[in-house]
């Protein structure tokens, strides 16, 4: 599905992202696990055309999308949920749906996905015509991943989805992740909360000062005794 190869990506002269590999297998859930700064929302906005790569490609389905403008990629079949939901917070739930299906000229199938979000989050249909400034933030998270879902995508980077929720809202935003997963989306998840990264994901990358640590399948993970002690508290 994915496939990024040696990407380097500087800010300036700091290095964020120092050659890394790492790949997505269509329908399943991938993860990025790592400390504030390891550079796991960086490999994100590189994914997604927001940031310029130094060196390396990346991959999406055999067509190489490094340097294409982040609409392009949009329009390929990437969403991208950035970390603070990033809301436009004076409209209305309806109207910030519709901003993720801003390239889609599909009527239809739009009217059948909003009705597909509003399943997957009810909050959401009874507060459509309210402002997103009104929502919670657990219930803003659940409207930007909503939003990120309406461009239709095939691919989903999630940064940060639990950021802020309280364990109930954590463990209803981690049920509808599986479900989307489970209906084939491919996601591309970034957690803090590595239990949750690793438990939700098949397979999982650790990264450090922006460079891969560890890689491998996410039950080996969980028992690999440095990711227990570093991440896992354990």
């Amino acid at each position: 599905m994915l496939n990024v190869k040696h990407i380097v990506v500087h800010y300036g002269r700091v290095e964020a992202v120092k050659g890394i590999s790492f790949d997505v297998e269509a329908g399943c859930i991938t993860t990025l696990i790592g400390a504030n700064g390891a550079g796991k929302s960086t490999c994100l906005k590189a994914i997604s055309g927001l940031v310029p790569l130094t060196s390396g490609e990346i991959w999406l389905e055999g067509k190489r999308t490094d340097g294409m403008a982040p609409e392009k990629i949009v329009s390929l079949g990437v969403s991208h949920v950035p970390e603070g939901k990033r809301l436009f917070l004076e409209m209305s739930v309806f109207d910030n749906l519709m901003t993720g299906a801003f390239l889609r000229k599909d009527k239809d199938e739009i009217e059948k996905d909003i009705e597909r979000i509003y399943e997957y989050f009810p909050i959401l249909k009874r507060a459509h015509q309210r402002q997103a400034s009104s929502l919670s933030g657990g219930e803003q998270q659940m409207l930007a991943l909503g939003r990120g879902l309406m461009s239709n995508p095939r691919l989903l980077l999630l940064d940060e989805p639990s950021l802020g929720l309280s364990p109930v809202l954590t463990q209803e935003v981690a049920a509808i992740i599986e479900r989307i997963a489970d209906e084939g989306l491919s996601i591309l998840l970034i957690e803090q909360n590595a239990s949750l990264a690793l438990k939700l994901a098949s397979k999982g990358y650790v990264l450090e000062t922006g460079k891969i640590a560890l890689e491998g399948d996410t039950k080996q993970l969980q028992c690999d005794e440095y990711v227990k002690r570093a991440y896992l508290g354990i």
